[in-house]
């Protein structure tokens, strides 16, 4: 199983299982990791789980696609060249140990 740590806006540090095919937001969701709201549940329908992706892994999660792109514009506060919608990144065997912080306010 790949890892993910995520990175709250107050620092704190969580590393997680996910399985294969889960989102980056269903892995957090599913373990109570505070800060990805998740309103829509996963429909790239709201950007309340915004995260910047580390630079390391950004190549490989790639970027968003036009419906995010759109999400991200439209609603996601603090928007970087690294942010990307959780919701949006299917966890893969080669994106073990993805790190994301989670962005300090969700809308």
């Amino acid at each position: 199983m790949p890892e993910i740590t995520y990175i709250s806006p107050d620092g704190t540090t969580t590393t997680l299982d996910a399985r294969v095919g889960d989102s980056v937001m269903e892995t957090a969701v599913k373990n109570g990791v505070t800060g990805i709201v998740a309103e829509c549940g996963g429909a790239c329908a709201c950007a309340t789980c915004h995260v910047y992706v580390d630079g390391a892994f950004m190549d490989a999660v790639g970027e968003a696609g036009d419906l995010e792109d759109d999400m991200l514009d439209g609603t996601a506060s603090e928007r970087t060249p690294h942010s990307r919608l959780s919701c949006q990144i299917k966890m893969r065997d080669d994106l073990n140990g993805l790190t994301v912080r989670i962005a300090p306010k969700q809308v």
